[in-house]
């Protein structure tokens, strides 16, 4: 299962939680191990990714709010808000994938799961809140192809 695969299951996963009211366990049991069993690499990525965006809500939460204009974060998609979480996650805690990565991803996933102009709202979001992050040296990326350098 590649890494797109694995996002929409893990985006599946969060939907479970937070709509479903589903606990931690069963999210991790019925959603992931079940499909992803046979694969320990990406079940362990999956449970990482979901597990992390869950403990980082409220942080998560608050760099969503700083970024929405005119707007609170209770009224927004809750597909585009759980989309937003994952990554923002991905941005302050996996230090090997690049911010456009992710960004791209997100988009991907808001144009497949949420409304047409989903993907231009998670987009616009994403890169107010990566200029602020960044600003605030909260991004941390290491490894060739991960730090974006000016050229003079």
């Amino acid at each position: 299962m590649n890494r797109r695969e694995i996002r929409e299951l893990v985006l599946q996963a969060l939907y479970a939680y937070e709509v479903g009211k589903n606990s931690r366990e069963e999210v991790l049991n019925h959603i992931l191990k079940q499909r992803l069993d046979s694969d320990k690499e990406a079940l362990k990525f999956a449970e990482s990714m979901v597990l992390r965006t869950l403990d980082m809500e409220e942080e998560l939460d608050e760099i969503i709010n700083q970024q929405i204009k005119n707007w609170e974060i209770h009224r927004l998609a809750v597909i585009d808000k759980l989309i937003l979480r994952l990554a923002l996650c991905e941005f302050l805690r996996y230090e090997e994938i690049p911010t456009k990565v992710t960004i791209n991803e997100a988009i991907e996933l808001a144009k497949n799961f949420s409304t047409q102009k989903s993907g231009k709202f998670v987009n616009g979001i994403l890169d107010a809140a990566l200029q602020m992050l960044k600003s605030e040296g909260r991004i941390k990326k290491s490894g060739r192809g991960l730090i974006e350098t000016t050229r003079k």
